[in-house]
């Protein structure tokens, strides 16, 4: 039977088994969330886990009733605590949170995301039984509009984002990132915690180093969280443009990490831009430029042909949507790439 300590110097069990159980925290950031903030916040309370469970839930600075959202439910629920998040960066408010936690498990759980009722169980029981220093599932977007359902499969999909195992599934086993995660918080505490730094890509960043520093991540597939998509285009554009941004970042700090999946989306704009000026030019002076056209034509035919095969199983409004949400999520990434890496503003 796998033991440890939690925060009050207890021994504590796995989840299935007799007698203590150690302590979670669950830790979350908030910055504009006051449209999924409180079920949010709702699922995590109704959470089945059989010993000690907190909310810590770090604020930042809003234009919306985020924080008075907060502030309500910290009124009425003992287990919730909120920390001020100044700054309002995400890895800021992250650190922020784990500093304020009182146990020594601590789960990870996203503003606009939804975990089932045994969520903390399962990712407890995957925590101490794989030995690893943070394990993590798949995000599985929850679309209700049309828009967002598109987008939802455009995130499940590899013609949307990639091959990543906690995008689209695979085996159990190490992986160099997981969605969110559970962690032991004295690897997360060994490694320096979140690099305040990095205002997207920090879990990557995160588990990078833990992964240079020998400790395991852990990926299981059975780890699954809802996730609540972006509600319009250009909220959508905005979210992968500066993902794009970052990955940039990452790959100027960390060059080992580069790879055809990251260079694909900024290859593609180039060849997009290239061939349209060159088609432009060519209607104008040159004809034979006009094959340029071939290069922008040929990606929106393979994206509406791949659309047809990952959207079979949409309402027709959200099938239609989606060949323009997977060019937003293609292009927006490939020119954030292409900017550059983005500062504290």
């Amino acid at each position: 039977m796998s033991r440890m300590s939690d925060a009050s110097g207890g021994s504590g069990t796995v989840p299935d088994g007799p007698g203590p159980v150690p302590g979670v925290s669950v830790f979350l950031t908030v910055r504009n969330e006051e449209r999924d903030l409180a079920e949010s916040v709702g699922r995590i309370l109704e959470q089945d886990y059989a010993g000690p469970l907190e909310v810590v839930l770090a604020v930042g600075p809003s234009n919306d009733r985020t924080a008075e959202i907060a502030e309500k439910l910290a009124a009425v629920e003992p287990r919730l605590t909120v920390v001020d998040n100044p700054a309002g960066w995400t890895p800021a408010g992250l650190n922020a949170a784990i500093r304020a936690a009182r146990h020594d498990l601590l789960v990870r759980v996203d503003g606009h995301s939804h975990v089932e009722a045994g969520y903390v169980s399962r990712v407890v029981r995957v925590l101490i039984s794989s030995g690893a220093a943070n394990v993590g599932g798949i995000m599985v977007p929850e679309g209700r509009t049309a828009f967002e359902k598109a987008v939802a499969v455009a995130m499940s999909s590899p013609l949307g984002i990639g091959s990543a195992p906690f995008h689209t599934g695979g085996r159990a086993g190490p992986a160099d990132s997981v969605y969110l995660g559970a962690f032991r918080r004295d690897a997360l505490e060994a490694v320096g915690l979140y690099d305040e730094e990095y205002l997207r890509a920090q879990d990557w960043e995160l588990n990078y180093r833990l992964r240079q520093a020998g400790h395991t991540v852990w990926f299981d597939p059975a780890l699954r969280v809802g996730y609540r998509p972006r509600g319009s285009w250009r909220q959508l554009a905005t979210q992968f443009f500066r993902s794009g941004r970052w990955r940039n970042h990452v790959m100027r700090q960390y060059p080992d990490t580069a790879s055809l999946r990251y260079l694909a989306p900024p290859a593609a704009v180039c060849g997009i831009v290239a061939g349209i000026a060159a088609g432009v030019v060519g209607a104008f002076t040159t004809p034979w430029l006009l094959w340029g056209l071939v290069v922008p034509g040929g990606y929106v035919l393979g994206v509406v042909a791949g659309s047809l095969r990952e959207g079979r199983d949409l309402p027709l409004r959200a099938r239609l949507l989606l060949p323009g949400v997977l060019m937003t999520m293609h292009l927006s990434w490939g020119a954030g790439f292409l900017r550059g890496p983005e500062r504290h503003s």
